[in-house]
């Protein structure tokens, strides 16, 4: 079992930053290829960009509950409640990248 998840490619836990804008401020984000490649799909699927994706999250998160602690957790589990949400064959297909 431990092979599905040892054996993966190593591109797919690499990190990689983004630079973009939250509110008006530059800010980077760093995150596994794997989130950014859910959070690409995401923004995809919504019509925009992951960058416009990321910044109306923040936004909405600051309203509901003012300031995320900790703002690249929550893009991570941005990304598990997508794919919880999402049919079987988009999460199969994400997850087999």
């Amino acid at each position: 079992m431990c092979q599905i998840f040892a054996g993966q490619d190593p591109q797919r836990y690499a990190c990689t930053t983004r630079r973009l804008r939250l509110n008006g401020q530059s800010t980077s984000i760093r995150l596994e290829n794997a989130f950014w490649q859910v959070i690409d799909t995401i923004a995809e699927n919504e019509g925009t960009t992951a960058p416009a994706f990321i910044s109306t999250l923040h936004s909405e998160v600051l309203e509901a509950r003012g300031e995320p602690e900790n703002f690249t957790s929550l893009l991570r589990c941005a990304c598990l409640k997508f794919m919880e949400i999402s049919p079987a064959p988009a999460s199969v297909a994400i997850a087999a990248e």
